[in-house]
């Protein structure tokens, strides 16, 4: 039976409209990322280096939106 995740949500998430993602991190090798208002819903799944890297670049101000 595969291991089930244990989701969570940022201290950092939450706005007036309750727009949050959870992550799951505790599956070896696996790091889960889903939207909290549809936990049914699709799952995006990262390396653990794929995930470091994409978070480093979040706290560095690396990302831009794009217009």
């Amino acid at each position: 039976m595969p291991a089930q995740p244990r989701w969570f949500t940022s201290s950092y998430s939450g706005s007036p409209n309750n727009e949050c993602v959870e992550c799951a991190i505790d599956i070896p090798r696996e790091v889960r990322v889903r939207d909290s208002k549809a936990p049914d819903g699709p799952q995006f799944t990262f390396g653990p280096s794929a995930w470091a890297a994409f978070t480093q670049a979040v706290r560095m101000g690396n990302l831009r939106p794009q217009s």
